[in-house]
Order: C-alpha cells, then sequence, then structure tokens
C-alpha cells in the first residue's frame, strides 16, 4: 500500500519587507485581498458563499485541499490551475493539502466526461499515484524557491503542504459503513440532477453505477478530511463544482449538530476550464497533452509550448501561470505591443513556468536547445545544457561513436528520421536543402566528423526551415 501523510518541508519565514517593497508586498500577502486577487489573475471561477463572507471567513489561517486521481503517469499544464490556487492559498499562511486519490481512481470521475473510463488494474493506480506524488512534491518545492526569489523580502509565516492519500481511509471503510454514513446523507434527487450526470445518462452508452457514485465518494473525502484534518474549503476546476457542492452537502447533514457558527462552514472554490482564445482547450500540442514530467514532455518542448502563446493570450497566461505583480505584467505587455516580433511577453512567460515547473537550470536548459535548433549562431551554446533538455526528445540521438562519426550524413539523415530514406537525403542534398550546424551539406559523400561536433558533444541536421535532428556522443 502507498505510504501517505507525507509532507514536504517547511517553508522558510523571509525579512521583513523594505520601504521600497511594502505597498507590493501588504498586496500580495494581504488576507483580505486573496479572493480579489484570484479573480483578478483569472485563477477564479466560482466560490460557495458571498465574496464577503468568504474573504471573512479567510481573514483567519484555514485548512484547504485540491484532490488529484491519479489515472496518469503523470499531471498535464490542465492540472495547474488548481495547484496554483493551492499555492496562492499557502503563500497567505492557509494550510493546503495536496489529495492524491489512490481509492477513488480506481472509479473514475465522469465529470466532463462522454463515455465511460476504461478501468486500470490496481498496480497500475498505485504506480501513477507514487509518480506523481513526487511530481507533487517536486511542484511545491520549486514553487517555494520561485515565491521566494520573487518575493525574498517577506512572506507570511507558511505551513508545508501536507501530501495524503484517500486510499488510506477507503481500504478499511465497508460498504455498509459508507452507506450508513455518507449514503443516508446523499439525497438521490441531488445526485441525478449534477450536469454530468444528467449528460451521460442521455448519451446512448449511459453511466453505470460505479461512475454515478463517484461523487459520493469525493463527499465523503470532503467529509473525511473535515472532520480529521479541520479542512474547510475544498478547491477543484469547474467541472467539479457539483462534486463539491456534493460534500458540503454531506458535512452539513453529518456535522448538524456542532455547526453553530461561522467557523464551522465549509466552502468551495473552484478555478476555471481554460481555453485559449480561439476557443481550444488549453494544455495541448498538436492534440498532445503537455506533461509536466520531462520524460514525457521534454524542457525543450515544455518552454517552446509556452513561447508559441499567441498575442491575444499571452497576457492573461501571464497572470494566471506565473507570481508576476500587475505592474511587472503591464510593463510586459507594453514592450511587448511596441515591438511584437520580438515576443518578449511570450519569452517572460515561458521563461517564468519553466523556472516553476523545472527550476532556473531548466529554463537555462530551455534556451540553450532553442539556441542550437533555431539561432544560426551556434559558437555561445553549451551543448551540456541542450543536451540535457533535449534528454527525452524524439530529435535527440545518443550515439556511440562508431555508430556517428565518420557516418555519412545521409545515412544518419535516414536512420534519426530525418528523411525516409537515404535516397530522399541525397536529393535534398541535391536540392541545397540539408544542413549542417546551420551550414549547407555540399555533396552526398559528405561524413561527419569529429570536428564537426559542437563541443566535441553533438551536432544539428536540419531539412529544410524547422525540421531538426540532434546527433550526440553517448
Amino acid at each position: 500500500m502507498l505510504r501517505c501523510q507525507q509532507s514536504l518541508r517547511q517553508l522558510r519565514s523571509l525579512a521583513r519587507p523594505t520601504t521600497t517593497t511594502a505597498i507590493v508586498l501588504r498586496s500580495l500577502f494581504s488576507t483580505d485581498g486573496l479572493i480579489t486577487e484570484l479573480g483578478r489573475r483569472g485563477l477564479l471561477a466560482d466560490h460557495t458563499g458571498s465574496h464577503a463572507s468568504l474573504t471573512s471567513f479567510l481573514r483567519t489561517p484555514r485548512v484547504l485541499y485540491c484532490g488529484v486521481d491519479p489515472t496518469a503517469g503523470s499531471l498535464h499544464v490542465g492540472n495547474l490551475l488548481p495547484l496554483l490556487m493551492l499555492l496562492h492559498f499557502q503563500l497567505k499562511g492557509h494550510q493546503a493539502i495536496a489529495l492524491l486519490g489512490g481509492a477513488t481512481a480506481l472509479i473514475g470521475d465522469p465529470s466532463g466526461r462522454d463515455e465511460e473510463r476504461p478501468v486500470q488494474a490496481v498496480e497500475q493506480v498505485q504506480d501513477n499515484a507514487s509518480k506523481i506524488e513526487k511530481q507533487l512534491i517536486h511542484f511545491f518545492e520549486n514553487a517555494r524557491i520561485y515565491a521566494q526569489k520573487r518575493f525574498s523580502h517577506s512572506t507570511p509565516s507558511q505551513r508545508p503542504v501536507k501530501l495524503l492519500n484517500n486510499l488510506v481511509w477507503w481500504r478499511d471503510l465497508t460498504l455498509i459503513q459508507f452507506l450508513r454514513s455518507t449514503g443516508k446523507s446523499v439525497r438521490l434527487s441531488s445526485m441525478l440532477s449534477k450536469e454530468s450526470v444528467k449528460t451521460r445518462m442521455t448519451a446512448s452508452n449511459g453511466i453505470s453505477f460505479a461512475e454515478f457514485s463517484y461523487q459520493l465518494l469525493q463527499a465523503h473525502d470532503f467529509w473525511h478530511l473535515y472532520k480529521h484534518h479541520d479542512c474547510r474549503i475544498q478547491v477543484g476546476g469547474s467541472d467539479q463544482w457539483g462534486n463539491i457542492v456534493a460534500g458540503m452537502d454531506v458535512i452539513v447533514r453529518q456535522g448538524s449538530d456542532t455547526q453553530t457558527s461561522e467557523d464551522e462552514k465549509a466552502y468551495g472554490v473552484t478555478t476555471p476550464l481554460l481555453v485559449t482564445a480561439s476557443g481550444q482547450k488549453f494544455g495541448k500540442s498538436a492534440g498532445n497533452a503537455i506533461w509536466l514530467d520531462r520524460e514525457k514532455t521534454s524542457v525543450f518542448d515544455f518552454y517552446q509550448f509556452f513561447l508559441r502563446t499567441t498575442d491575444a493570450d499571452v497576457e492573461n497566461y501571464l497572470n494566471i501561470f506565473t507570481l508576476l505583480e500587475p505592474q511587472e505584467v503591464e510593463d510586459i505587455m507594453l514592450a511587448h505591443k511596441s515591438e511584437p516580433e520580438i515576443r518578449s511577453a511570450q519569452r517572460s512567460l515561458a521563461e517564468e513556468v519553466t523556472e516553476m515547473i523545472h527550476g532556473e537550470a531548466g529554463v537555462t536548459q530551455a534556451q540553450a536547445a532553442t539556441n542550437l535548433l533555431f539561432d544560426t549562431e551556434l559558437a555561445n551554446i553549451r551543448a551540456e545544457d541542450a543536451a540535457e533538455a533535449l534528454k527525452y526528445d524524439p530529435r535527440y540521438h545518443a550515439l556511440e561513436d562508431i555508430q556517428l562519426l565518420g557516418m555519412p550524413l545521409t545515412k544518419l539523415a535516414s536512420l534519426s528520421g530525418l528523411t525516409r530514406s537515404r535516397a530522399e537525403a541525397v536529393r535534398l542534398i541535391e536540392a541545397g536543402g540539408l544542413y549542417l550546424n546551420n551550414v549547407t551539406v555540399s555533396g552526398p559523400d559528405r561524413r561527419l566528423q569529429a570536428e564537426d561536433l559542437l563541443e566535441q558533444r553533438m551536432a544539428i541536421l536540419r531539412a529544410g526551415k524547422d525540421k531538426h535532428v540532434v546527433l550526440a556522443r553517448k
């Protein structure tokens, strides 16, 4: 079984702000401004209760949680919004809980889906949970460093993020116990009214009893955390609204005898389901998810994903995905609008998000790889940084010297997939369209020599304008 209740290292308290930074930091760390700040950044879709009541509630440090079902072996950029909301709460001094759905992932959430999720083996879910657990620890540790760098003068006293797994309480809970507690607290009419349920019930394949019951499982999680961890707020995407409200209903019914004050209330807060200005779902590149795991999405491709952000979306993303202050975003956009062809706003976005996820080293590596593949001047590129950024990229080929040095470029182009065959590579050379380190290959007999390798490490073969492979020494 998975070991749970691991927590991240305590975030350090820093010095008080200087006079010149006090106004900015007062805005950032003011408890009264949290909900307003989330709304301004575009991180807030909705919340239960009134703005005034929730703002008043948050004047006392609270415990909140966000659940992540390990249905895959990695988080993707679409998962970042609720995690960033947890981060903002934590920066205000609240206690954040990241809940791994080691139990709920065995059933599957029907929210936002047109068909039944495939059933995953228990071992697969546990393996996914183990990987995502490490990613969550990595995310909050990197976010701590990222936030500390930007607000080095002062942060409120922060509590470490708790990492829990709901498998801990579900594995010993019997069906009878569950039905007598949570089952008795939920009305069927309420369950049937949920949008995700109504949509699936009218579909040709319907909805299974297992997925229909998922909202009860999530509701029980909220009740369990409320009862045992003093958790008062659940955070989730806007598609989780029905599940969150179901949890609040259970809390009210189960704890009706004790909820006599404002402090006993529970709240739900949701983030928007982000789409691009053109209406496409955020987080996909050519139909593929952009993963946080560098083995699934290389640091280079992660950086490039944000670098390719459109002008229509970049200001919105700077507010959502970074901790930049409003004036900083305004200054970046002002510079961008004066020279949009330089794409300075997109570069700032790519650097900020890459640093938060992959650290400062990730930014350096991604920039080196970008220069390696797209700049004409290669003299100042650190091959080691570029290799690290491209390590898991399909364009990166690490070969033994015997497979690399002295080999015809036509053969290397074919074996690396740059061309479909050696004959195609020959035709490309004759048309002047094959390049080695940005220099046109003059003839089909050209071979790769040691002196062609940048820093004795790698060389770039390019077909046409933007199709590349990187050939590197192992």
